[in-house]
């Protein structure tokens, strides 16, 4: 099955033919850098990662770029409420940024582009733009004209005439229709600037992506993704600038990721519901944020509630404590795969190919990834004794969801070690110490091992009570949280 993937612009599912054999130039938008970035701002990181390594199994050389905004309305006016330079508050953000993205485990970028490194290349599309008639001066801005593009609207859905009728534009006696954008602003007094043939000032938002683009791939693209927020006006202004410049088709295949819910709420800085990376990331972990992105299929509403993110906790804790059961058999040399569970392995693979290359289906993914877990506990458990059968579906099993991790950036980590950190989030958010669940865990072996059964069973109904489950093997008893 060839790779199929849902494009924005036709608003149809499109068999993925790349503009050259075996190459993919990919570019998503990036942050605009004047603060922490919020769980909601990395949701489309997450999965165009999952885009990349997928092209990249199937065969592709991938390019990716993902920007970074470093000049801006919003970078300014933070930047003069903390008395800072805008270049210093922008390089501090990005650093920020950075901070998180490796906190994810995620892939580099290719490319990481910024706005003030490209502005030559932003100047001489907004003169080519003038060139052609598409762009015109106007007291020291450039704006582009809408009506000079026939096909403005065309990835929205939006046609210029409802728009006129029913937006709500600002008064602007620069512009000669309502809806132009400004590709180029004149400085204000004390603001940031850069020389140009109309003077001093900066560039729009949209026309810098437009450039950077060029800058690195030239006049087309392969995939360009982005928020679903972005469409519009940002991405159907992208394509005006660049199509307007170029005469060609701007770019192949229009992804959008859709906005995460919180508690049932759109994220917003007006609802005062904001949670960044970095605060999730100090009471929880990097899995469960791409667990929960992942898991849920990219173009619908994501939600982020205390009830998502038990759901994570306990898909999470159902691999992992999986992992760690066959990793606990995996001793001494290198054991062969178990043929029979290499097989179901294999199909369920095939499963995966199929749900991935339909428009990256990961709930179906995940679901298949249950399925493997669910047939490894029912045949090999905690205590059975080991032999080459059991380490054969351990080693099959281990190897199947360390493939599945790959393309997700997903587990990767020592199975038991990553437990062991799970169960400490868990305990901290209970109050709970792990030394106190050591002690009553070993008062009830102790009970066991003295024949005391009315004292074993009153101490597992208080560690069940207090969340922890118990599991009695030859080897002693083992506990975690319950997931």
């Amino acid at each position: 099955m060839s790779l199929k993937i849902h494009n924005s612009e036709s608003k149809k599912l499109e068999e993925f033919v790349s503009l050259e054999p075996k190459k993919v130039k990919m570019y998503v938008c990036g942050p605009t850098v004047y603060n922490f970035l919020h769980v909601g701002n990395f949701r489309g990181v997450v999965f165009f990662n999952l885009v990349r390594n997928w092209l990249e199994y199937l065969g592709y050389e991938v390019q990716y770029a993902l920007n970074f905004t470093d000049v801006d309305d919003k970078i300014i006016a933070r930047a003069h409420e903390l008395n800072m330079e805008p270049g210093a508050l922008a390089e501090k953000y990005i650093a920020e940024y950075k901070k998180d993205f490796n906190s994810l485990g995620l892939r580099p970028h290719d490319f990481n582009p910024k706005v003030t490194e490209s502005m030559n290349e932003i100047t001489s599309i907004v003169e080519t733009l003038i060139s052609k008639g598409k762009a015109y001066e106007a007291k020291g801005d450039v704006m582009y004209s809408i009506e000079s593009f026939k096909d403005y609207g065309k990835l929205s859905g939006r046609h210029t005439d409802e728009l006129q009728a029913g937006a709500r534009v600002e008064v602007d006696d620069k512009k000669r229709n309502p809806l132009d954008f400004a590709l180029w602003k004149a400085a204000k007094p004390g603001e940031i600037s850069w020389p140009s043939p109309w003077g001093p000032g900066r560039p729009g938002w949209h026309i810098e992506c437009s450039a950077m683009i060029q800058k690195i791939f030239g006049e087309q693209i392969d995939i360009h993704g982005g928020g679903m927020d972005l469409i519009f006006p940002h991405h159907e202004n992208e394509i005006a600038q660049s199509e307007g410049c170029t005469g060609k088709h701007f770019v192949k295949y229009w992804m959008h990721n859709n906005m995460l819910n919180f508690g049932g709420q759109k994220m917003s800085k007006s609802l005062g519901n904001i949670v960044t990376m970095r605060e999730f990331l100090e009471t929880n972990s990097a899995e469960l944020y791409k667990w929960m992105i992942l898991s849920v299929h990219y173009r619908t509403m994501s939600d982020f509630s205390e009830a998502a993110i038990d759901r994570a906790v306990s898909g999470l804790g159902r691999v992992y404590s999986a992992m760690a059961l066959a990793e606990s058999y995996l001793t001494g040399e290198v054991k062969m795969a178990d043929q029979a569970f290499q097989k179901i392995t294999d199909d369920a693979w095939v499963k995966i190919e199929n749900a991935l290359n339909d428009d990256f289906g990961t709930p179906e993914a995940f679901a298949t990834l249950f399925e493997v877990v669910r047939q490894f506990n029912n045949q090999v458990r905690r205590g059975m004794k080991t032999n080459p059968a059991i380490q054969g579906k351990a080693v099959a099993f281990t190897n199947f969801v360390r493939r599945f991790g790959s393309m997700m950036s997903m587990f990767q980590e020592p199975a038991h070690d990553f437990l062991v950190k799970l169960d400490d989030l868990l305990l901290a958010k209970m109050n709970l110490q792990r030394s106190v669940v050591d002690t009553l865990v070993a008062e009830r072996g102790q009970a066991r091992a003295n024949k005391d059964f009315a004292k074993s069973d009153e101490l597992r109904t208080k560690l069940n009570d207090m969340g922890i489950a118990v599991s009695d093997t030859t080897e002693g008893s083992f506990w975690e949280v319950a997931k």
